[in-house]
């Protein structure tokens, strides 16, 4: 029979991304929702008007579907084998999704990048075990695929002992508005981070740390910023007593506009929707002026230091994709396809780290041309 995914917010840049992965490697039906019907001069569902091209004999489905009709919504899940939530920012989202899900017995997979979508996503885990749905939150490429470069470098060492990750986006990379809602959202408040053993308060956008990433990105600047592994890579590895999760743009210029964001504006007008809208339009009209000179990709750098052998020893993994919303994509849609494909199954609610053995995810970035460069 055929597999039938439902993609919640699918009109979207990440949304279709992960709905074109899934395309390309499944021949899953696919239905997408969004809460208009849109136009075929929606640019974020113009892939869907040219499905044609790719020669793929995926089915693929358009539903106008608002999170708010709860009874369409059970509907619409409980005729799918796996659901897929992309329908951000998730600062502001309540579980309902995945409640239904656990429900219904159907398989959940979402985009999820804040840590209050997290914590409470995990608070289902006891339900999800018991109905046995697999439901693997925070996939994508950062969270998603850097968590398990992560699980790949601590797994070289006896004992690890500090997770450094550091991400770097050219220009909007691919994403939409909603993205950019997610970046200044992410500078309102000061969060915990895990350092020497102990929860820290970290000020966002601070601390600016030169990394040197893969080619053709180099030596760039990057700063704190609240990530979902911040939170959950020390329960996922208790040897390890510091986490590091920090963010930079290209070019340099807009880490400089965001530190100002952070740290001259007022908190109560940042606090404010108004005027995270201004900041997240003006942002990515700049962005769709500089993108054809920057470029729209994505670099990762994971760094895991610990024990080896008695010794201290450092193991990096770094990724560069020259799209950043398709390598969210690669990132969703290959957990989604091991899923479809019965080769992976994790009951319960899990962060990517957790639940993906590193074997799986080495296989399914090669099936798409994504190269994780490891060293020592």
């Amino acid at each position: 029979m055929t597999n039938r995914v439902l993609i919640l917010g699918g009109r979207g840049r990440i949304g279709s991304s992960v709905a074109q992965d899934i395309a390309t490697h499944t021949q899953a039906k696919i239905t997408i929702t969004g809460r208009s019907p849109g136009n075929e001069g929606d640019v974020d569902a113009r892939w869907l008007t040219t499905k044609q091209d790719w020669n793929l004999g995926t089915e693929v489905e358009f539903l106008v579907l608002d999170l708010a009709e709860v009874d369409r919504l059970q509907e619409a899940i409980a005729n799918s084998d796996l659901v897929i939530h992309c329908a951000g920012p998730f600062h502001y989202r309540d579980t309902k999704v995945l409640e239904i899900c656990i429900e219904k017995g159907v398989n959940y997979l979402d985009v999820s990048d804040h840590r209050s979508y997290t914590s409470k996503a995990l608070n289902l885990d006891a339900q999800a075990a018991a109905a046995n749905v697999t439901a693997i939150i925070n996939t994508g490429i950062f969270p998603g695929i850097s968590n398990s470069m992560v699980r790949q470098c601590v797994e070289q060492l006896d004992q690890p002992e500090k997770i450094h990750l550091s991400y770097l986006v050219s220009g909007s990379g691919g994403a939409g508005i909603t993205v950019m809602r997610t970046t200044f959202l992410g500078l309102q408040h000061q969060f915990e981070a895990w350092i020497d053993g102990n929860w820290q308060l970290v000020k966002p956008y601070s601390e600016r740390e030169i990394v040197n990433f893969a080619s053709p990105y180099g030596r760039t600047g990057v700063y704190w910023f609240d990530m979902p592994e911040t939170f959950t890579m020390p329960h996922s590895f208790p040897s390890v007593k510091t986490v590091i999760t920090k963010f930079g743009s290209v070019p340099d210029f807009y880490n400089h506009m965001t530190w100002i964001a952070a740290h001259i504006f007022p908190k109560w007008l940042m606090q404010r929707r108004a005027m995270i809208e201004f900041l997240s339009h003006v942002s990515h009209f700049m962005t769709d002026v500089t993108n054809p000179f920057t470029g729209i990709g994505v670099a990762v750098r994971a760094e895991v230091t610990g024990q080896k052998q008695g010794k201290t020893a450092v193991y990096f993994a770094d990724l560069m994709h020259e799209n950043t919303a398709l390598a969210s994509g690669c990132g969703t849609g290959s957990i989604a396809q091991l899923l479809l494909e019965g080769k992976f199954k994790k009951p319960g609610v899990s962060p990517v780290e957790e639940a993906l053995p590193t074997d799986l995810f080495i296989e399914t970035m090669k099936s798409r041309g994504i190269e994780i460069y490891c060293n020592w």
